[in-house]
């Protein structure tokens, strides 16, 4: 049998909120390996790409990870950290506010409470745009790589014409 795995997850997500154009980034941490996930998008909002990461990032754990132990995932958004504290809610709406619409990103939401729900990770919420240490040096790293792809994405753009 083999040994458990321990796994921190360090995410982010930005967005240019003109333009709609956004990025998310995920490092994995998987014992001494460190896996860097990133995406893009456009026509997307920051809780939509802060929430893509943590689901990226749970994805690829259930697809490489052979028998992880613990999965602590480490985010700077209040919105991820606080949606498992919102489950029964959510839930116990369908997904809909007081009006019967259907909430915003409710297809991400559900998504996320059911990876989480199935891997049990821990998620702990850090303050964002700290000095670094031991704690924050990957979140910053994160913040760095999500801030840069949006600025390409916004560059590619503008140089596109668009």
């Amino acid at each position: 049998m083999e040994p458990p795995i321990n796994i921190t997850v360090y995410t982010d997500g930005s967005c240019h909120t003109q333009l709609c154009t956004g990025a998310w980034v995920a490092i994995v941490l998987i014992n001494n390996e460190k896996i860097i996930r990133t995406g893009t998008a456009t026509d997307t909002t920051h809780h939509r790409m802060e929430v893509t990461a943590v689901i990226e990032a749970l994805q690829y754990i259930r697809q490489h990870a052979t028998a992880p132990a613990a999965i602590k995932v480490i985010t700077d958004s209040q919105f991820v950290a606080g949606l498992t504290g919102r489950r029964e809610r959510l839930t116990g709406m369908g997904f809909q506010n007081k009006k019967g619409n259907t909430l915003r990103n409710a297809d991400l939401i559900q998504e996320f409470l059911s990876l989480e729900a199935a891997m049990h990770p821990e998620i702990t919420k850090i303050k964002a745009h700290q000095q670094a240490n031991a704690v924050t040096e990957y979140n910053i790293e994160a913040d760095r790589l999500c801030r840069q792809l949006v600025r390409d994405m916004v560059g590619a753009g503008r140089l596109a014409g668009k």
